[in-house]
């Protein structure tokens, strides 16, 4: 009667909890039963286990053998345990010392020439081995990824045969080290491309200083999309905490392996996207549009075109920065803290307030059209702007300083502001945190809330308000927030109808 005992990771959304493969051999008819919840990937991993230990050379045990997932109540999937099963089969059966295995946890998928083949989610599962102490073996094609967590001892291995040689301690297998990443940035389209609209760019130099929700208003052709296609390379660069979790999510989504080091995601979903696509979510959650733009920017296009139900999906991951997904046997939490750009025409055929008069809509079709955006989530929205038709001139000239890298400088200043003062952008206060650090003299309180009284502002509206006066004041490198800076955050909110 042998019992042995092999660590590895599951794949809960980009969480990776530890799953204890257990194996036990005892006497009776040859067979393989396997318990744990395992799903049907996993049960088909028997076959390529016995196939991938017997055309390597080595000897399947023809006794009864009990496979255990624990925890039990833990949703397995995928091919990701086959060469933990392998090793443990190998181990119960004295083909591999048991001690040897205490030590590291395994993950990777075998072809049934023994072959290890490279899995996803490999990063979340480094992060957790490093913090359990375990060293970690991976298919060689996921080494580069593991050794994004920076101290893992990360063993790389192309065939399960290598992997018995290193446990019996015949050809032991060196820690991989890494070459590191290649941090060539993909170039951003740069701001100075983009014709006039100095108000528009304004807007967008608040929106990255800040990390402020950001909606373009305007016709076809006055420069929305390129002006929301620039943000991303006027903000600052990934921190590595950031660069992780960007990392983390696109090893779960894709299962590509990571050959540059992550930028800013930049996301640009169509607009007849459904919810799943665009929150996450299938029987088996996966991450949505929303979690890939995480650390990144969302930009929605033709903003009212997106069904209604979708967009009212977004006003809570807009509050919280993170989204949770409810299945019949699982419930997912996927990080969401993005920034929103969204663009719009003011009518369905986009030509209201047009000198030329092209506008057919009528009142209520303008009216029907605008309904498609609840109050709630244009309340969200911290930056409101109209971008009206300039002059066409086929070779603008261009200022200096109007370039994304004069720009970039600008936001890095006051993002650098920001972190020394409360750790996070002026976006992402809380309600204790903004009383803190954007309090008014007695005289700009009471004005501040004589105009919202006014427009009809919602309290979110004019807390919100207050995190874009911060920021205005950041960019001009003060402390205290002044008349000027309210009155300007006070342009870009819309009156409440």
């Amino acid at each position: 009667m042998s019992l042995s005992i092999v660590h590895s990771r599951a794949q809960i959304g980009v969480d990776a909890p530890a799953v204890t493969v257990e194996v036990h051999l005892a006497n009776g008819l040859p067979s393989l039963t396997m318990v744990g919840l395992p799903e049907a990937a996993v049960k088909e991993s028997k076959d390529r286990v016995r196939s991938a230990i017997i055309n390597s050379g080595l000897q399947f045990p023809a006794r009864r053998i009990t496979l255990n997932l624990a925890p039990a109540d833990l949703p397995k999937d995928g091919g990701r345990f086959d060469l933990a099963i392998a090793l443990g089969i190998l181990s119960a059966s004295v083909q591999v010392p048991c001690l040897t295995l205490d030590e590291v946890e395994c993950l990777g998928e075998l072809a049934l020439s023994g072959a290890v083949r490279p899995v996803r989610g490999v990063l979340p599962a480094a992060l957790a081995a490093r913090k359990a102490g375990r060293a970690l073996v991976v298919p060689r094609a996921n080494a580069e990824e593991a050794c994004l967590a920076s101290g893992l001892k990360v063993f790389a291995v192309d065939h399960l045969l290598e992997a018995v040689a290193h446990f019996n301690g015949h050809t032991p297998v060196e820690p991989y080290v890494s070459d590191g990443l290649i941090h060539a940035a993909k170039p951003y389209p740069d701001l100075n491309e983009v014709q006039g609209q100095m108000a528009a760019k304004r807007a967008l130099l608040i929106a990255a200083a800040g990390a402020h929700n950001l909606l373009f208003s305007g016709p076809p052709g006055t420069g929305k999309t390129l002006l929301a296609s620039r943000l991303p390379g006027l903000l600052p660069p990934l921190s590595e905490c950031e660069a992780l979790e960007v990392a983390a999510i696109q090893s779960v989504a894709s299962g590509v392996p990571l050959t540059h080091w992550p930028q800013r995601p930049f996301r640009q979903p169509h607009h007849s996207a459904s919810g799943p696509a665009l929150v996450g979510g299938n029987s088996k959650p996966q991450p949505g549009e929303i979690t890939l733009a995480h650390h990144g920017v969302l930009f929605l296009d033709e903003l009212p075109e997106f069904d209604r139900k979708v967009l009212e999906v977004l006003r809570e991951p807009l509050e919280s920065g993170y989204i949770v997904i409810a299945r019949a046997k699982d419930r997912v939490r996927f990080p969401a803290r993005f920034q929103l750009v969204a663009a719009m025409n003011p009518c369905p055929c986009g030509y209201l307030g047009e000198p030329s008069g092209k506008c057919s809509c009528t009142p209520d079709m303008v009216q029907r059209y605008r309904n498609k955006l609840s109050g709630p989530l244009l309340d969200r929205i911290d930056l409101h702007l109209t971008v009206a038709r300039e002059a066409t001139a086929l070779n603008p000239l261009v200022k200096p300083g109007e370039d994304s890298a004069s720009a970039a400088a600008v936001v890095a200043e006051a993002r650098e502001r920001q972190q020394k003062r409360q750790r996070c952008a002026n976006a992402f206060l809380d309600l204790p945190a903004l009383k803190r650090h954007c309090q008014l003299s007695t005289a700009d309180e009471k004005w501040l809330e004589s105009a919202c009284e006014r427009l009809t502002l919602s309290l979110r509206s004019a807390h919100r308000l207050l995190k874009v006066a911060r920021t205005l004041a950041d960019l001009e490198q003060v402390d205290a927030i002044k008349r000027e800076h309210l009155a300007e955050a006070l342009q870009y909110r819309p009156a409440t109808p």
